[in-house]
């Protein structure tokens, strides 16, 4: 999805941080399941709402053709 990329490597780049990545030694895909939400500091969180928001509009029909929001 080329319009999210950005968003994307920015929620990568804020969970290699994050302690549950370089403290717990959990993967990026583990540290995104919900029984790790409390390593997980809230800008990473939030980052990951946005980038949620922006695939959904992508596969959202009434958003489709009037683009994301951004």
């Amino acid at each position: 999805m080329p319009s999210c990329k950005e968003l994307r490597q920015e929620l990568v780049n804020c969970m290699l941080k994050s302690d549950c990545v370089l403290i717990k030694r959990h993967t990026v895909k583990e540290c995104l399941q919900p029984e790790h939400v409390n390593d997980v500091p809230k800008e990473c969180q939030s980052i990951r709402r946005s980038f949620f928001e922006c695939r959904r509009g992508l596969l959202d029909m009434r958003t489709r053709f009037r683009g994301n929001k951004t």
